[in-house]
């Protein structure tokens, strides 16, 4: 039991610090990851499977 509740509290530690920007911040959002979002991939030529 001791190692559930463990569990949980690391787990939700980790969900709020990754939120801190998105809880905290007003209009604060997760940071935008793909590739299509990033200028230098596009300066690069670099673009999403999905895209094409």
């Amino acid at each position: 039991m001791a190692t559930l509740v463990l569990t949980l509290v690391i787990v939700g530690l980790a969900v709020l610090l990754l939120g801190v920007r998105v809880f905290f911040v007003k209009g604060g959002r997760f940071p935008k990851t793909h590739i299509d979002d990033n200028p230098e991939m596009r300066k690069r030529g670099i673009k999403c499977v999905k895209n094409k």
